[in-house]
């Protein structure tokens, strides 16, 4: 018997009111139908979770016969990603099912670039199966010793006629262990600190690449360390001159990081529905839940908090898209205030659900394992403190 989706469809889907927000146009709200009958079909409850790593591929492939990944990858680099696009289907997705969204985000954050800084070749070698799901793609920044201090990575990249050779292990890599294609980062020397770093394409056949640890963490997904013994890869699979990596990692995670505030929207809203339905089908104090006060105002501040959230990470996703003007700013605020509020909604709803809320298998359970790795990657909260404060004080003031 399969077991169950990681978050059960107790609710018929999600509120679509700020769909009529003028950040989106007709074509988001098309995407957003698509998304909707793609998550109500049940498909996504078919998936048995039991098995992660088969839950992921099976995922992958069914956003992928969908046509659903063209959004995460910009239709196989044949045009520029949309953020609004990105973010309206991580925020749907993580409504319906935390592990469908994963599966999303990573197609796109695996490739994001290749499309930004690959050559015509390399890109119609790999995002093509990446954007029908045939290839799970993986995103390899961080190592033990450097994930926010990027500018302490240690694994290296050689120059040696016309290949590369990499020694040395990246962690925390999501999708690592299933992913068919890899963009990492490695040193390669060509300055101090970050300027030194450079990107490069691997395959999960190429000799010297191994998976040294999976890691198991609080809300099931595919993660491990993988380790690179001599991987001799040609020269032509490196992204972008040599010593350009960070730059290239930045671009990615800013079109990127702005989606992992929408996923959080997704886990708060569901929190919210789910609370407001338990409580109005409470009973208490010979009336209902929803009758007290202070539900009423739980459930205030959490609608409050999340439209607020939703306008800061729809602002910067409609800034990168229409103005055409940088975001790391604006992204970064809104995936520190979207994944703390999320963090906050959802320890209400676990609140309200009383001993309910921390039974194992509960949705408001499962939602609270989500969100809490959110406020992590692509950036701890900290992190994202400080990149609003460099950016405000490297400002130039005005007159």
């Amino acid at each position: 018997m399969a077991a169950p989706s990681s978050l059960p469809f107790s609710l018929a889907g999600p509120t679509r009111e700020h769909l009529d927000w003028p950040f989106f146009g007709p074509e988001h709200r098309d995407f957003v139908e698509r998304l909707d009958a793609f998550a109500g079909s049940g498909v996504l409850a078919s998936v048995d979770h039991a098995d992660t790593d088969a839950a992921c591929r099976k995922l992958v492939a069914l956003l992928g016969e969908a046509g659903l990944l063209a959004a995460a990858t910009g239709d196989a680099g044949r045009s520029a990603i949309d953020s609004r696009r990105v973010c309206l289907a991580r925020e749907t997705l993580a409504w319906h099912d935390g592990l469908a969204d994963f599966a999303f985000a990573m197609q796109g954050l695996g490739t994001g670039a290749i499309g930004l800084s690959g050559t015509p070749e390399l890109k119609d070698a790999v995002l093509p199966k990446v954007t029908s799901g045939q290839w799970l793609s993986a995103f390899a920044l961080s190592e033990k010793e450097a994930g926010s201090d990027v500018a302490a990575m240690a694994c290296a990249a050689r120059a040696e006629g016309d290949a590369y050779i990499l020694d040395g292990e990246k962690t925390w890599i999501s999708n690592g262990g299933i992913a068919d294609v890899y963009t990492v980062f490695a040193r390669t020397g060509e300055a101090p600190g970050t300027r030194g770093i450079s990107a490069f394409v691997v395959f999960a056949d190429d000799p010297g690449f191994s998976i040294s640890e999976r890691i198991d963490v609080i809300a099931p997904h595919p993660l491990a360390t993988i380790r690179f013994d001599a991987c001799r890869i040609p020269a032509s699979r490196r992204l972008g001159a040599p010593g350009e990596g960070f730059k290239i990692a930045m671009r990615t995670l800013d079109i990127f990081r702005a989606s992992v505030a929408a996923a959080a929207l997704g886990f708060a809203r569901r929190a919210l529905d789910e609370a407001v339905a338990h409580a109005k089908a409470r009973p208490m104090f010979g009336a209902k839940l929803a009758d007290l006060q202070l539900t009423q105002a739980g459930l205030g501040d959490m609608a409050t908090g999340i439209d607020a959230a939703a306008l800061l990470t729809y602002r910067a996703a409609w800034r990168r898209d229409v103005q055409g003007l940088p975001t790391t700013k604006e992204a970064a605020m809104a995936k520190m205030t979207a994944t703390e509020t999320a963090q906050g909604v959802i320890d209400r709803a676990v609140q309200m659900f009383g001993g309910r809320g921390v039974r194992s298998g509960e949705i408001v359970e499962k939602l609270y394992r989500e969100i809490r790795a959110l406020r992590i990657y692509e950036g701890a909260t900290e992190v994202q403190k400080l990149i609003v404060a460099r950016e405000l004080l490297k400002a130039e003031p005005r007159s």
